[in-house]
């Protein structure tokens, strides 16, 4: 239990000062977009009423983007470039922020342990393991970045 807590409690500090740097380099990046050429742009109607609707509605998005992945770091740029104020911001980051930390500190030394086990006893089985793993994402990335490079309408099935 202490390694757990000790994880969890070193995650949630990461978590806090990355996603709050994201947060204010976002915010400094609004500003200074402000302050440019495309401040004609983003002072429209339109732009300020999604702005209003991220300052208003954004923590729960917040809160949510760290249970997912990939969109956490977008989340809070955007909570930042929007000028989402920081009442609203901080407490969303403070329980996403933990409930992220808690998910990876359990699952994350879970794992880590079941594959310290395995390749203590069974080193064979666990080297197989990785590679299996290793193939099975290569494999993913391949079909998807050669699916991705095929115009629409062309399959395999077509070509004479």
């Amino acid at each position: 239990m202490d390694k757990i807590a000790l994880a969890a409690g070193a995650l949630y500090v990461i978590v806090l000062l990355r996603a709050g740097g994201t947060f204010a380099v976002g915010w400094l990046a609004g500003a200074g977009a402000r302050r440019s050429r495309f401040a004609g742009r983003i002072s429209s109607a339109k732009f300020r009423r999604a702005e209003r609707a991220i300052q208003r509605w954004g923590a729960p998005v917040v809160a949510v983007s760290f249970l997912t992945v990939g969109f956490q770091t977008a989340a809070n740029f955007l909570a930042g470039s929007m000028r989402m104020p920081l009442p609203r911001y901080l407490p969303a980051l403070f329980v996403g922020g933990a409930a992220w930390a808690l998910i990876y500190a359990t699952a994350g030394l879970g794992v880590l342990e079941v594959l310290g086990r395995l390749f203590a006893e069974r080193t064979a089985l666990g080297v197989s393991a990785v590679a299996v793993l290793l193939l099975s994402v290569g494999g993913v990335v391949v079909y998807r970045r050669r699916r991705a490079t095929l115009p629409c309408g062309d399959t395999a099935a077509e070509e004479p």
